[in-house]
């Protein structure tokens, strides 16, 4: 039965703990702006892959019409 208390104890702690983490984040504005965030990880992949396509564009291009 001791076990049981400990964990129930233990479960509150960790709510509570979360709670105020919550808390804590809404307060310094860290779930401001959530799409800027999603557009900073993915936009190297874009811009490498812009890049790539510029690439082969480049190599496509006739050096004949190239020089015209």
């Amino acid at each position: 039965m001791e076990l049981t208390w400990i964990a129930i104890f233990a479960s509150l702690c960790m709510g509570v703990g979360a709670v105020l983490v919550f808390i804590f984040a809404v307060k310094k504005d860290y779930f401001r702006n959530l799409e800027d965030a999603k557009y900073q990880v993915f936009w190297s992949d874009v811009q490498d892959l812009v890049e790539s396509r510029h690439e082969e564009e480049d190599k496509d291009e006739d050096p004949k019409e190239a020089s015209d």
